[in-house]
């Protein structure tokens, strides 16, 4: 045995056996002086069958074949390891000539075991290599934790890229670890392009700003969202601690798009939050038939209030309108006042002229009645030739006085017939004021007698009648 291992073996195997890593040493003839309890435990061979022999390829193969420390001891040359452990080694970042690997060993105990270990030369006083030390780390549950995550992390990979919704995910650093396949087809960015990186705000929108996962992820969801998004922000129905919300988002391409997103946490078995996912659904075709639904409805619904010649509101509208304004008069003692308008001589202007010129009669004075309104009245065509106006917060001295003015308004508007005659035309309208008692019946009939008195006093005049006085 060299000298520099006989002076120094006691005090060797001294520090080696109160190392609580196993380790083992052997000399320049390639012979264990050293195998320390912890390597007793690792290996479950004792000290005394191995110390003085070559055997200690038995602790971990079938067959006899050299491990690390005999490669190191023997120059470690790079073609000698590499044809025994592949690429599963490397230099030590920490030790000068010494080399580490992680291997299984399928016959080092019961099912096999991963063991880390390093490998490094001894040398004596003049720098020659007089022995080899190496240490070895059970390292088997790691591997099985690390194999359990890859797989779980694989599953997880294979469920969102399988998704057919778009839906991404980040870490607890934001960066984005998940981006499917129906996230590229939404972004038109490849997973490539954003895998790792923090700029996933980029595909949908034009300023950079956090999406749904990354609010969700920093905890402050509702109080920072408005700061955002425009949109509302619900609380999901179907995922506990999800949120979601349908935005307008502006594309960098200047497309716009609506987004119905949702985000929820993820967390560690413990609670703590580790990242956050989220889903991308492209909703415009919905929004834009809800858009058009709502605007037919809204169409559907003006039709149906509104008088399709004159484009006045219709009888219905007019009936609708004279009870609410009716009870705001009621409640807040307020003056209302009631104009019944009728063309004077209709049918005879039907019977001489047609239909055609009859209509337009009809839309001529729509338009004076709607050019006389202030922004508080309104006006409704509830009868062939007959009008309606209502005047809130008006007495019956200024609705006489905004009857005149329409009054004249038409007859100072002949129609020029299609031959260029010109059509002078009247009309009488009849005036009252609400009071006290007075339900739509009342207030109505009212003024629709002062228009037939009108008629029966010559007609084009303004004719108003006062309430019955009481007893």
């Amino acid at each position: 045995m060299p000298h520099f291992l006989i002076n120094n073996n006691i005090r060797l195997s001294g520090f080696v056996d109160g190392n609580p890593v196993a380790t083992f040493i052997i000399d320049a003839d390639h012979r264990v002086v050293c195998w320390n309890k912890a390597c007793e435990a690792l290996t479950g061979i004792v000290a005394e069958r191995v110390i003085g022999t070559r055997d200690h390829w038995r602790a971990f193969y079938a067959s006899e074949r050299p491990i690390m420390a005999d490669l190191i001891l023997d120059g470690g040359k790079e073609a000698d390891i590499r044809y025994f452990y592949r690429d599963k080694f490397q230099s030590s970042p920490l030790i000068a000539g010494a080399c580490e690997a992680e291997d299984f060993f399928p016959d080092f105990g019961d099912d096999g075991r991963w063991l880390h270990f390093t490998a490094a030369p001894i040398l004596d006083d003049q720098g020659k290599v007089v022995g080899a030390i190496e240490t070895l780390q059970d390292i088997t549950e790691r591997r099985r934790a690390e194999a359990a995550l890859s797989e779980k992390e694989a599953f997880v990979s294979q469920v969102v890229e399988s998704n057919s919704v778009p839906t991404m995910v980040i870490d607890s650093e934001h960066r984005i670890t998940h981006w499917n396949r129906a996230c590229e087809v939404l972004t038109g960015l490849h997973v490539d392009n954003v895998r790792l990186s923090r700029d996933h705000w980029h595909p949908s929108f034009a300023d950079a700003r956090p999406f749904l996962a990354d609010l969700v992820l920093d905890g402050a969801i509702e109080a920072d969202f408005h700061r955002f998004y425009r949109g509302n922000l619900r609380k999901s129905s179907l995922v506990d601690g999800a949120f979601e919300a349908e935005e307008f988002v502006e594309g960098v391409n200047g497309v716009g798009k609506w987004l119905f997103f949702t985000a929820t946490a993820l967390r560690s078995r413990d609670g703590v939050v580790i990242g956050a996912i989220e889903t991308m659904q492209d909703v415009t075709e919905r929004r834009m038939a809800e858009e058009s639904l709502r605007e037919s409805e809204e169409r559907y619904r003006h039709l149906s209030l509104t008088d399709s010649l004159t484009q006045l509101s219709n009888a219905r509208q007019f009936n609708m309108a004279l009870d609410q304004e009716l009870e705001r008069s009621v409640r807040y003692r307020r003056p209302l006042t009631l104009l019944i308008v009728d063309v004077d001589d209709f049918k005879q202007v039907n019977d001489t002229w047609g239909h055609a010129e009859g209509d337009r009669v009809l839309q001529t004075l729509a338009g004076i009645i709607q050019s006389c309104l202030r922004h508080t009245d309104s006006a409704y065509r509830y009868g062939g030739e007959e009008f309606a106006v209502l005047m809130p917060e008006t007495d019956a001295v200024a609705g006489v006085i905004f009857g005149e003015r329409l009054r004249l308004s038409f007859v100072e508007s002949p129609l020029t017939l299609s031959g260029g005659t010109l059509l002078n035309v009247s009309i009488s309208i009849g005036v009252t004021e609400y009071c006290p008692g007075d339900d739509v019946h009342s207030l109505f009939c009212r003024a629709d007698e002062g228009m037939y008195k009108a008629k029966r006093l010559g007609k084009n005049r303004v004719v108003v009648v006062e309430p019955p006085s009481g007893p």
